[in-house]
């Protein structure tokens, strides 16, 4: 029989194959059914096989005769591998189902079919990879093969300037990641992972290698301040492209920081914990703050994707001062919810951005302000849009609410931390996940509302019509997921049970023998939560509701013109708008967070002119931090490009000045 890691890289092989074979085939009309066809199908072989691992504590390691002449390659499958090869391949299966049907209103297929399985091909192999040089070569061509994505329709400018923004920020990243695994494999130049996980990191190094991580890593995931690139990438790639970069490559980064600071680094500080509390906190609240401002729907998720990087953060920042007090079942409660969430997002942001490629397939508009009254047009897509959104707003009893909740149960484990920095700040940074959580309901109410209830706001939103059964099928699919493992959370929590004894020495106790399904994290005179229970209780409970609005209401009913203000054909234009819901809670954040001024002109009585408001926020990151950054990238190259036209004899001199100061150094240095 085979081994696990033996046939992962077989599979992986298949996608790297089909995506050369996409460019020879990608202009035949039969391209996108063959390409998304075979990269489904290897997608839930491969999930097959690492939930297969993970459940049955499978593992396995290869080395082939690749990369680097005195290492090779080294592959790896582990219980932290084997969990997120499977959230990779869960969000890479339904992002290709997505696209068979999706992918026919492509433009420019070729730009799309080669790069989306290498981009699967290229996230399997950062989790599998098992030394630096694999590790890093795999994260470059993951990066690569979605900046081809993101530039699929470079016509556009803003689509062209996301993706050079994208491409700085990635290779920006990678940079610090090959600094930080440098750091680690030393004079020695010990690349393979074991090589790092059995040797001894002096405290300075240590320190190092955190930042190092943060950077390359929290990039990549969408950490604030390093967030920048997201915004504006994820929405300027196809929607199952962007699904796939938003709820999978993000995780894949949380694999990263995972495997070299939970991993490879040894014992950690508490003082780290600190660190990644505070960066997760204020991401979250900044991310669902940007979300609740946007009209573009593509763009909310994107700023929600960042609200939901925070979460995990804030778990990991609580995983780590538990982790280094000795407390190993704080801190297996804290990875639990991490990697809980890890899974959940993948869920629900993936199905999110399918139903927005839905509406904007059926509209040709992201715009929320033009959408309206798609429920009635479009009623399988809002069904499992409305899904989606009760998931990440935390609702029970989907999945979303078991791990925002499992991480609420960790922060209130805070109190026995014996450092009185970890004391008072982590309370604060579970108010910052409250609010987070709230403004997430509301960003979410505000983006269901808007985009599909009401009346059109445009004709391309009157005219919509229901996408194909690939598309639905993907979303219904997802959908289930999330009602399915927010109702039975105890089986998730046992399966991730060998992920936190791996990494923290402790595991959550079993799930699976508690009675009636319930979750008890800690001990049942604590909490407990019974996701099936809620569900039951809803379900009956708007069963009963509407039996009785139907047998005694019904006949009250009467249908008449809504109130119009003494106007008689009202506009759906005076429906309630995206910005008038935020506006409450862009004034009282705003002028701290945005800068937003509001400018209003109010015509005189008597005239019918209309009056005008005028909403002008910023980003204070972007404009304080990367624009004085790259106005000086853009004046030193302006200067240095006058070394182009240096004649023979001058680069002669240019070249010996450089050798006799490297000497210098050199010498100093020794």
């Amino acid at each position: 029989m085979m081994e696990p890691a033996t046939i992962l890289l077989a599979l992986i092989a298949v996608l790297l194959v089909t995506a050369v074979a996409a460019v020879a085939i990608a202009r035949l009309p039969a391209a996108t059914a063959i390409v998304y066809g075979a990269c489904a199908a290897v997608s839930a072989v491969l999930l097959a096989v690492a939930v297969a691992a993970l459940i049955g504590g499978r593992t396995g390691q290869l080395v082939l005769p690749l990369g680097l002449p005195w290492l090779g390659a080294h592959f790896r499958l582990d219980s932290l591998s084997a969990f997120f090869l499977t959230v990779v391949n869960l969000g890479g299966a339904a992002a290709s189902l997505y696209g068979l049907g999706y992918g026919r209103h492509e433009s420019a297929p070729h730009r799309v079919l080669p790069f989306f399985a290498a981009f699967l091909a290229g996230m399997n192999l950062v989790v599998v990879a098992a030394d630096a040089f694999s590790f890093l070569l795999s994260w470059e061509f993951m990066s690569l093969a979605s900046w081809a994505m993101v530039l699929t329709h470079h016509r556009d400018p803003d689509n062209a300037r996301a993706a050079l923004v994208y491409l700085v920020m990635a290779g920006f990243g990678t940079m610090a990641l090959l600094l930080a695994f440098g750091l680690m494999a030393g004079p020695g130049g010990g690349y393979a992972f074991e090589a790092m996980r059995s040797a001894a990191h002096a405290p300075s190094t240590t320190v190092l290698v955190f930042a190092l991580m943060l950077l390359g890593a929290g990039s990549k995931a969408g950490l604030v301040p390093l967030h920048v690139w997201l915004p504006l990438a994820h929405p300027a790639a196809p929607s199952h492209v962007s699904a796939l970069m938003s709820g999978v490559m993000t995780k894949v980064a949380v694999y990263g920081f995972l495997r070299v600071v939970f991993d490879l680094m040894g014992d950690p500080a508490w003082w780290a914990g600190i660190v990644l509390l505070a960066l997760g906190g204020a991401t979250a609240v900044l991310g669902i703050l940007h979300a609740l401002m946007e009209r573009d729907l593509k763009r909310l998720l994107a700023y929600s994707t960042i609200e939901n990087i925070g979460v995990i953060f804030v778990s990991l920042g609580l995983a780590l001062a538990f982790s280094a007090n000795a407390m190993a079942w704080a801190a297996a409660l804290a990875l639990t919810a991490a990697l809980f969430h890890v899974l959940n997002h993948a869920l629900f942001k993936s199905l999110l951005f399918f139903g927005a490629g839905a509406v904007l397939t059926a509209t040709a508009t992201r715009d929320m302000e033009r959408l309206g009254g798609l429920i009635h047009r479009m009623p399988v897509t809002s069904l499992a849009f409305l899904g989606g959104s009760a998931a990440i707003s935390a609702l029970p009893p989907f999945n979303g609410f078991v791990s925002e909740w499992l991480a609420f149960q960790a922060i209130l484990q805070s109190p026995q931390l014996p450092q009185w920095g970890l004391k008072i700040l982590v309370p604060a940074v579970g108010g910052l996940l409250a609010l987070a959580a709230a403004l997430a309901a509301a960003a979410f109410v505000r983006a269901f509302g808007v985009t599909f209830l009401g009346r059109p706001r445009s004709p391309a939103s009157g005219d919509a019509r229901e996408v194909d059964r690939f598309s639905l099928a993907a979303m219904l699919a997802l959908a289930v997921l999330c009602l399915l493992v927010g109702i039975l959370p105890g089986f998730v929590i046992d399966a991730l049970a060998p992920v936190t004894r791996a990494l923290v020495g402790g595991a959550m106790p079993a799930q699976a023998h508690v009675p009636w399904l319930s979750v008890v994290p800690v001990a049942e005179s604590r909490s407990s939560y019974n996701g099936l229970l809620v569900f039951l209780f809803i379900a009956a409970s708007a069963w009963l509701a509407a039996i009785l609005v139907h047998r005694f209401a019904s006949h009250e009913l009467r249908r008449g013109p809504a109130w119009d203000c003494g106007f008689p054909d009202p506009s759906p234009a005076t429906q309630y708008t995206a910005g008038s819901f935020a506006q409450p809670i862009r004034r009282v954040f705003g002028s701290v967070v945005f800068q937003a001024r509001e400018t209003v002109a109010m015509p005189p009585p008597g005239d019918t002119a209309p009056a005008r408001l005028v909403v002008e926020m910023h980003d204070p990151i972007w404009e304080r931090l990367y624009a004085p950054i790259a106005a000086a990238v853009d004046f030193a190259a302006l200067r240095l490009n006058r070394l182009q036209f240096l004649t023979i004899r001058r680069y002669l001199v240019l070249v010996f000045l450089s050798l006799v100061f490297l000497l210098a150094v050199l010498a100093l240095w020794s």
